[in-house]
């Protein structure tokens, strides 16, 4: 994984993918004690940053393996974007998603005319152990959710962007804050960061009890989290930072950043009300960073991701309760 491929994939996107506009709002500099800077990719097609990667991925196949279908597991993000970028090739897509992921994330995938294979994430088989099942009856190609080099290329375009448009803003230095679950839009940023814009630094942000990148940064090994079910971030949930993002982050990312569910939310309800964008738990926890975590930040400035905005209506209203009173 490098610039140039992530530059290949920028160009394969180029028509596709949207470029997503750096949002910034002086509510959300007060609160931060700083200006902040906001790259909504719930904007993006799909409602999350996962579409870079599906398409870039399934653009980089040769065309008889594509032809033949893939495949991908994912909690909802990472399946829409595979089943939108499947159909527009005009290829099958089969995705392997929990039990308990958001019933519109699930329903949406569908729509999308991929068919959607459950599994129970707290049970015996892994979502894993099911792919290679289906992958070698149904000869489809896997297109992993972030230990995949042509998906990492795809969400790096996003960094590329981000590059572009904090030097547009003026913002030379500054932390770059990124929704991580298993690392890949953090991975591709700090790689497209590290060539396009070295004062940026990329830190990974998860939520408390799933902190397994935050950890493994510490450690200097890749840990995994206790459990995998029961956080309210349901799109960041993984067992751990993967084999390929983990070494990258490990080399260019800061320090990783926790926040709590509540903050989570009510990050949610400031994005709203004060960008008019609709987050999802998973997707505002670096924007929660960016919030309540001033002490850990450095700089005049900070740059965060908002990486989805696929919310199940009960849980946004949740988010907006958390504002009343204030």
């Amino acid at each position: 994984m490098n610039i140039d491929m992530i530059e290949a994939a920028a160009d394969r996107l180029r028509g596709h993918a949207r470029r997503t506009p750096l949002l910034s709002s002086p509510f959300l500099d007060e609160i931060a004690g700083r200006r902040v800077l906001v790259k909504p990719e719930c904007l993006q097609h799909t409602g999350s940053f996962k579409y870079r990667g599906g398409y870039a991925a399934i653009s980089a196949l040769a065309p008889d393996v594509r032809a033949r279908g893939v495949l991908a597991y994912s909690s909802g993000n990472h399946a829409q974007g595979v089943a939108l970028a499947a159909r527009q090739h005009g290829i099958p897509a089969v995705i392997i998603m929990p039990e308990d992921a958001p019933a519109l994330k699930i329903a949406n995938t569908r729509a999308l005319g991929a068919e959607v294979v459950l599994y129970d994430r707290a049970g015996q088989q892994t979502r894993e152990a099911l792919g290679e099942e289906l992958k070698a009856s149904r000869g489809l190609t896997l297109i992993r959710p972030y230990d995949e080099p042509q998906v990492v290329a795809g969400q790096g375009t996003c960094g590329l962007e981000i590059a572009e448009q904090a030097r547009e803003a003026g913002v030379e230095q500054a932390d770059v804050l990124v929704c991580c679950g298993g690392g890949g839009l953090t991975s591709g940023i700090a790689l497209a960061l590290e060539a396009r814009a070295p004062g940026l630094r990329a830190r990974p942000v998860e939520p408390e009890e799933f902190d397994d990148t935050a950890r493994s940064l510490v450690s200097g090994r890749i840990e995994r989290n206790a459990r995998m079910s029961g956080g309210l971030c349901d799109a960041i949930l993984t067992p751990s930072p993967g084999d390929l993002t983990f070494p990258v982050m490990q080399r260019l990312c800061g320090p990783g950043l926790t926040v709590s569910d509540d903050e989570a939310l009510t990050a949610m309800a400031q994005a709203f009300l004060r960008l008019k964008l609709v987050a999802e738990p998973g997707g505002a926890v670096a924007l929660a960073a960016a919030l309540y975590r001033a002490d850990a930040l450095e700089g005049d400035a900070v740059i965060c991701t908002i990486s989805g905005g696929n919310v199940d209506p009960a849980v946004f209203a949740q988010g907006l309760k958390m504002l009343e009173g204030g």
